[in-house]
């Protein structure tokens, strides 16, 4: 007997197994219906209708909402859906802002290319949506309301992914809108930067602030000295605007590309991923010693994650590592560096984080990463505005050759490359605790459980005799459950590492649009670079030694530590 179950599809069977959507057969069958609302990694919310199709009766259903049925007909395209369409996307169009050739998304609007691809080249209805204010006060994300179309995507990953709850949807009817409590700032909320929001946003309506134009003043200023950092998630990423899979290592071709813009120096943020190695591994073994705790050692790498601390659960502040995260302590040695030749050479150094994260431009606005108002690291670039001044001043990035980073700071090894993805900073920080060195030891960390794009893993490993437990968080809403258990004492852990992104860096708001298949290839890439990397653990980069030295000789609580409101002392 054939259990097969099928669908007749525009005329044609279609098996499907395990689809839990109309939608995703439709796709199986070789057929891309138009969203809004429906992306695979949020609850289905079934707003725009874009997606209906016509049963055998002529009946209208949603596809991204209705599970697939046995031996059930429908129809794609018939003139009632093709003149349904059209007219929603009239209708979107009549409401929306028609700034397109300034907007940021210009060019990647989702809406935009609806009405292209359906032929619409006028709309015949008057735009009687009110004027509404833009909101610019964030230091991370801008909110035009003018360009939304409420198909929810940003509120859904707000509340159900991030658990954070800045923005909801007021008011009923026409009257409809995404706002803050009360209509504040959004700086005014607990939102965490983390841009989430603007990463799933079809339209413009929630995009990254950008620092472009005074990144550009600054580079084309004599007197300046620009030196840049390239984050570990950036290289994986950055290839996809330009035809490259996701994964290929692109670091060569950034580093060379940002000498074309006119950066002066150029280096790696993995050498700051070995610094924040080097530190909090020795905070964990402090932890580890100081006896039982009911609560583990949390990482600091993210600022979004610190922010959610501090707002939602204040009291684990004491608990969050004093350690900086790589982009800010190796910030903190850039501008120690080159204060000396800056004196000599009367100029002035310009530190720019090329970062895959929004919450990083939040995170060099915090007073705690600033010396006399001075902060270490000046501008934080996303992957998406590189990815916009490399276009900008025509440089050909799949042609150019790639170059290495600069020297004093070109030897990083790949426990820090491999930062960029959720588990990362864990495997990097057993790779230092662990007594045994031997190539072994080190295979057998790649399989205790650090790696994977699940929200949150479980692992154990021994540290000094002692069988240490281990929680690797990626997404605030998966942080929020386990903070609930460990709070009831349901789960007890010594090391907790969380990253907001789901996924962690590679899934940053910065990079180009993606999803899980795409996040995991970027993940899958850094892995691969560190595979090949002649240094594997931080602790044998002899740059480290160096540093440790010099440069950081009797002030590395200065320069790589912070202290954070209620948290514990650096």
């Amino acid at each position: 007997m054939d259990n097969t179950k099928y669908m007749i599809i525009d005329g044609n069977r279609v098996e499907f197994t395990d689809e839990k959507t109309m939608l995703a057969v439709i796709l199986k069958a070789g057929i891309i219906l138009p969203t809004f609302c429906y992306y695979s990694d949020l609850s289905v919310y079934g707003a725009c209708r874009m997606c209906v199709v016509e049963d055998q009766w002529g009946g209208i259903i949603a596809a991204c909402s209705t599970p697939p049925k046995h031996k059930a007909e429908i129809k794609t395209n018939t003139p009632k859906l093709h003149k349904h369409r059209k007219m929603i996307l009239e209708l979107l169009l009549a409401s929306h802002c028609r700034d397109c050739t300034v907007c940021e998304k210009n060019g990647h609007c989702r809406l935009q290319m609806l009405a292209h691809r359906f032929g619409l080249t006028e709309v015949r209805f008057p735009n009687n949506n009110p004027h509404r204010v833009v909101d610019n006060s964030s230091t991370s994300i801008v909110r035009d309301s003018g360009k939304c179309i409420l198909c929810g995507d940003c509120v859904r990953m707000c509340n159900e992914i991030q658990n954070v709850g800045a923005i909801d949807f007021a008011h009923r009817g026409s009257r409809m809108e995404i706002s803050t409590a009360f209509c504040k700032d959004i700086a005014d909320t607990d939102c965490v930067n983390c841009g989430q929001c603007a990463a799933v946003c079809p339209t413009g309506a929630i995009t990254v602030k950008s620092d472009q134009s005074a990144v550009w003043k600054a580079l084309y200023d004599p007197n300046k000295r620009v030196v840049a950092q390239i984050a570990p998630a950036v290289r994986v990423a950055i290839g996809e605007e330009f035809g490259f899979e996701p994964g290929e290592n692109m670091l060569g071709k950034t580093v060379a590309a940002l000498r074309r813009l006119g950066f002066d120096q150029v280096f790696d943020t993995s050498v700051g991923a070995d610094l924040t190695i080097m530190e909090e591994a020795a905070e964990l073994v402090e932890h580890l010693e100081e006896g039982d705790s009911q609560y583990p050692l949390f990482t600091s790498c993210c600022p979004a994650w610190v922010r959610y601390a501090e707002t939602k659960h204040p009291e684990l502040m004491k608990y969050v590592s004093t350690c900086k995260s790589p982009m800010e302590m190796f910030g903190a040695v850039l501008k120690t560096y080159y204060k000396e030749y800056d004196k000599k050479e009367k100029k002035e150094t310009v530190s720019v984080a090329i970062m895959p994260c929004t919450a990083k431009k939040y995170e060099v606005s915090r007073e705690e990463f600033k010396k006399n108002g001075v902060p270490d690291v000046d501008y934080v670039l996303t992957t998406l505005e590189v990815i916009n001044m490399i276009k900008e001043i025509g440089i050909l990035f799949d042609r150019i050759e790639g170059e290495s980073s600069d020297m004093p700071f070109g030897l990083h090894s790949g426990a820090g490359e491999i930062f960029g993805a959720t588990g990362g900073v864990t495997e990097a920080a057993v790779r230092r605790v662990v007594a045994d060195k031997s190539p072994k030891a080190l295979k057998d960390i790649e399989f205790m459980g650090f790696r994977g794009m699940e929200g949150v893993k479980v692992c154990e490993v021994e540290i000094n005799g002692r069988m240490m437990r281990i929680g690797v968080v990626s997404g605030l809403g998966n942080a929020e459950e386990l903070i609930e258990k460990i709070e009831s004492g349901e789960e007890h852990f010594d090391f907790v590492e969380v990253m907001a992104c789901p996924g962690g860096c590679v899934s940053g708001a910065g990079q180009p649009f993606s999803r899980k298949r795409e996040k995991r290839m970027r993940a899958e890439g850094l892995y691969k670079n560190d595979k090949t990397a002649q240094i594997k653990r931080s602790d044998e980069n002899p740059l480290m030694v160096n540093l440790y030295s010099d440069l950081l000789k009797n002030r590395t609580h200065e320069l790589l530590h912070v202290h954070y409101k209620g948290g514990k002392e650096a």
